[in-house]
């Protein structure tokens, strides 16, 4: 008898969670439900998978509006039916305004195997079709009976729309509304909110209210017996696209040819281990159906080595040995002997995860590439939940309350019971809308490649990025066995690649680099003394405070050290506790005796204490007596994208039955599982570990050997853990010259000249990206400028953009005072045509303005940087108020262990945790006057008193610590010291009076 039944993925209308919905429905006795979102199907497949826990036979549809104005709803009548919906809504989701705005008709296109219901109370026509019906509410059955309708009652059916529960479900919904219409709730109209009577009722009440019109009813159970829907949730096979070649033989001898062409670049003369390896991993990809997605990956990446672009292979899948010889890795699973169940096992059913990551300027053309060579192509959303301060600012919005009093509840610090009624309403709707779904954004890098059209499981929207989109996340793709491709973009590999092209660029002496030679980066003794001593800002993976506290703790001078730290960092292992433990055992070798010793021998590498993911299986096997399918099924359930289910709680239950039949310490095995349970989601595989080590490397090699063009290659994109500021420091630290820019000089981007590094024109807040590329083309087609007059003739330029020019000194070579080059400019601007320059065969005589003497001080310089650029290019202890006479150095804290010290350092970076007990603790990063790094903690009492109050110099007491050879400063009490007042409106003060 429910036609028309929401879930909250009608998105800032519904109210309802699918299994709510479906929980009311087995409450009521409801033994079929439609469910029709408005203008979408992103709940479609999860409806249908769990439906059957409720005992409701699901049927699919949506329920097409035009805002909030019903056109009608539309029905599959079959799963044919369901993708020729889905290709109808998303020719509408494609348009431009997208589904919020959408054009959609009151009149529905004809669709086979589709049934349509037109809302009784708007129809305006006489006549249906025959798949089309009228959907009478309980509200139209008065209306219904003066209807010439009334006589042709085989055309309609029962129309019961379901879009919250209760009352406040109700309310709920007018908030909604409001927040997508952005505006006060008093001021929403009917005309764009549901009827309060939008909720579900029994079937028999239903029944009743229709009871003068029983054809009503069984009009309704007829169609509700003619829908059909059906979707395969096993897993046994994927249904992504099933070949490459179109020939699933063929596939498998090109993936054979393709692994054995490979042997030769990787390995000369493959040992016996090799080969048995490339033997057993050919015969399980065979078996388990993965040969294409092999293939797809191998092709996409052949295109990438094309075109020269950067990668790196990396998840599972670099545990592969075949991955190994494409080329979609670079990590030797031999040589690392890295895990191979992890990566496939016979029990596994969807293929290994290859995440690619390309760097941030190749990876829109990767994607081209993808969506134009293989079919049925679409990126996966991702569904962008209401947070609770987000909701708190909207619903204040909504409620019409000052920005003040949202600023304050936002941040929770405030007494519920005290606050107004209003207040109240906000704080408590705020926490029941967390977690609903806002609005679709698009997976980081998720692409779906499926064999049948992906209408057959979804519609599609169009976001700005211009591919189409799926309306579901990646959950409910590997549901259905549409697993994704993984196609990433990172800084890290554009910086490598720029500081390369730089390098050569700055040192044509130089031979090409082999940015490539891993096996020569691992023995090199400057990057060994990089990593020991942690000295790697800017450097992929290895460069934020807390690493670089790791790498200082393990003193970490190898290979498989830097793929263990790797992992370690991750959030879960020192959760666990057993980061310290590694450090412990990695750093006195007398420790690892201390190691359970089934656990050691599970993992010798690793000391007995799990670190890399497939860790957790091996555990689970070894330890826990799991086959390898429950031990991966543990894995994924601890993993945050495998959402937690009866299979996995029976899981974790025979892994204590196993522990126990076996004799295991029930202590010990509940310790054991609170490792796993601990870290598992967390942790990286090792193979994946490696890769991202490899990249390291890379970067450790340039940092170690061109520093200061690598720099410029960080700068240039876009950093990477800290903010411009650090990476200008780390430069001049390395002996660069760091100079503003020029116009004669610089570019959009920063560059380098020697030990000379010019600033981008880009680095300019303000300055437009117009400026900047008429600036270089008319310098690039006629030459250097010669002084501000020729500038200003030969650019067109307003007066804003020109101040800001000048007050970067980008006019110094002129040797003229920037100040007097202000006022030359203002007197001259309104002179120059804003049209494009037109060469004349006689130069207009110049009018020369005699300019006042204007003298500026370099501290002036430094106040024009802050505003400009956001830092300053002097040292910030320069502009405090109060020079200080403090000399101790970070250098020297060792010196001071166990002792309260006072120093003074430049905030850097903070990082806000919470301890045991809920308390928020902070860990900060400071640099002293030398440009050393000073690292401090504060603990709960002290981050309460003394809080971080932004960018600048403090002056910092604590006690001074040693863990590991690691050193910090247990913060006690911490100010930020005061700056110079800015001397550019002083001396403009000055001026000004004396005129007076």
């Amino acid at each position: 008898m429910f036609l028309n039944c929401h879930s909250y993925y009608s998105l800032r209308y519904g109210t309802l969670k699918i299994s709510d919905l479906l929980r009311l429905g087995q409450e009521n006795g409801v033994t079929s439900m439609a469910l029709t979102d408005v203008n979408s199907t992103s709940a479609c497949l999860e409806f249908v998978r769990i439906a059957s826990q409720y005992n409701v036979k699901p049927i699919l549809g949506v329920d097409f509006r035009k805002g909030a104005q019903q056109q009608f709803v539309m029905l599959a009548e079959n799963n044919d039916g369901f993708q020729n919906i889905n290709e109808y809504l998303s020719e509408f989701l494609h348009q431009r305004e997208g589904a919020k705005n959408a054009e959609i008709p009151t009149k529905a296109k004809q669709l086979p195997h589709t049934f349509i219901i037109y809302p009784f109370a708007s129809f305006e026509g006489e006549t249906l079709l025959e798949n089309e019906f009228l959907g009478v509410k309980i509200d139209d059955i008065n209306r219904l009976k003066f209807s010439p309708w009334k006589n042709k009652q085989h055309k309609l059916v029962v129309l019961q729309t379901v879009t919250f529960k209760n009352k406040k479900g109700f309310n709920t919904h007018r908030l909604l509304r409001a927040i997508d219409n952005n505006m006060l709730l008093s001021k929403l109209p009917t005309s764009e909110q549901g009827s309060e009577n939008d909720v579900f009722i029994s079937e028999e009440k239903l029944k009743k209210c229709f009871e003068e019109f029983p054809q009503l009813i069984k009009n309704t159970e007829t169609l509700l017996n003619r829908c059909h829907i059906s979707f395969d949730f096993s897993k046994e096979t994927t249904c992504n696209q099933k070949s490459y070649t179109a020939n699933e033989d063929l596939d498998f001898r090109l993936l054979k040819k393709l692994a054995y062409a490979g042997i030769h670049y990787r390995y000369k003369r493959p040992g016996e281990r090799v080969m048995v390896r490339i033997e057993k991993e050919l015969g399980i990809i065979k078996e388990k159906g993965f040969v294409s997605y092999f293939l797809i990956n191998w092709k996409i990446l052949k295109y990438a080595r094309s075109k020269g672009y950067f990668y790196v292979g990396r998840g599972s899948g670099a545990n592969s040995i075949i991955a190994y010889l494409l080329r979609i890795t670079d990590v030797d699973p031999v040589e690392l002997d890295l895990y191979f169940e992890r990566f496939i096992n016979l029990y596994r059913k969807n293929p290994p995860d290859f995440d690619i990551d390309f760097s941030w300027q190749d990876r829109d053309d990767i994607t081209d590439f993808i969506f134009k060579t293989f079919k049925n192509t679409t990126l996966i959303a991702v569904y962008n939940t209401f947070k609770f301060k987000a909701s708190v600012r909207e619903l204040g919005k909504v409620f019409g309350l000052p920005k003040e009093e949202i600023d304050k509840l936002s941040t929770q610090d405030c007494n519920f019971k005290t606050l107004d009624k209003l207040s109240q309403l906000v704080i408590m709707y705020s926490q029941y809308i967390q977690g609903f779904p806002n609005y679709l954004g698009i997976h980081a890098g998720g692409i779906l490649i499926s064999e049948k059209p992906i209408y057959y499981y979804t519609a599609t929207f169009m976001p700005p990025k211009g591919y189409a989109t799926a309306q579901f996340d990646m959950v409910i793709a590997e549901d259905i066995g549409l697993y994704k491709f993984d196609i990433l973009s990172q800084r890290g590999l554009g910086k490598i690649k720029d500081a390369v092209a730089i390098v050569k660029h700055n040192h044509p002496e130089i031979p090409d680099l082999d940015i490539h030679d891993i096996k020569r980066f691992k023995k090199d003794e400057k990057i060994k003394t990089l990593l020991r001593n942690a000295q790697a800002i800017g450097c992929f993976y290895v460069e934020s405070p807390a690493m670089r506290m790791l790498l200082r703790k393990l003193q970490v001078d190898d290979y498989l050290g830097l793929v263990a730290a790797s992992s370690v960092i991750r959030p879960g292992v020192a959760k666990s506790g057993m980061m310290r433990e590694y450090i412990l055992r990695y750093r006195f070798p007398e420790k690892r005796k201390e190691a359970h010793p089934v656990l050691l021998n599970i993992m010798p590498e690793t000391y007995g204490v799990m670190v890399y993911q497939e860790d957790v299986i091996k555990v689970a096997h070894h330890f826990g007596g799991l086959d390898l399918g429950e031990a991966d099924m543990l894995r994924r359930g601890m993993s945050g994208k495998f959402r937690s289910r009866e299979e996995f709680q029976k899981v974790k239950d025979q892994f204590f039955n196993n522990c126990k039949n076996s004799g295991k310490n029930e202590t010990f095995t509940a310790d054991v599982w609170r490792q796993i349970e601990s870290f598992a989601g967390y942790a990286f595989a090792k193979g994946h570990s490696a890769s991202y080590a490899v990249e390291s490397y890379q970067s450790l090699f340039l940092k170690a050997y061109f520093p200061l063009e690598y720099m410029v290659a960080t700068l240039n994109n876009g950093g990477g853990f800290y903010s411009v500021e650090l990476y200008v420091h780390e430069a001049r630290m390395h002996g660069g010259n760091i100079l503003q820019p020029c116009i004669n000089r610089s570019y959009g981007e920063t560059i380098i000249d020697g030990k000379d590094i010019y600033i981008g024109f880009g680095f300019l807040q303000s300055l437009e990206s117009k400026c900047i590329e008429k600036t270089i083309v008319e310098r690039d087609k006629n030459g250097a400028f010669e002084s501000l007059d020729d500038f200003l003739e030969r650019v067109s330029i307003g007066m804003e953009q020109v101040t800001i020019l000048i007050k970067i000194n980008a006019f110094r070579f002129t040797g003229r005072n920037k100040r007097e080059l202000l006022w030359e400019a203002y007197m001259k601007i309104n002179k120059v045509s804003f049209e494009e320059n037109v060469y004349t065969l006689f130069k207009q005589k110049k009018v020369n303005y005699k300019t006042p003497s204007l003298p500026h001080t370099a501290l002036e310089d430094a106040f024009d940087e802050l505003e400009l650029l956001g830092f300053s290019l002097c040292s910030p202890f320069e502009l405090l108020m109060n020079p200080s006479e403090n000399k101790l150095r970070a250098t020297q804290l060792s010196q001071f262990i166990g002792k309260i010290v006072t120093i003074e350092g430049y905030l850097i970076t903070t990082k806000r945790t919470r301890t045991s007990r809920g308390d928020y603790m902070y860990f900060g990063n400071f640099i002293d006057r030398d440009g050393e790094f000073v690292d401090t903690v504060h603990f709960p009492p002290v981050a309460n008193k003394y809080r971080f109050r932004g960018k600048g110099v403090y002056s910092i007491t604590g006690k001074v610590t040693e863990v590991f050879d690691c050193i910090n400063i247990e913060v006690i009490k911490m100010e930020r010291l005061a700056i110079i007042q800015d001397p550019r409106y002083a001396a403009e003060k000055g001026r000004m009076t004396a005129a007076l």
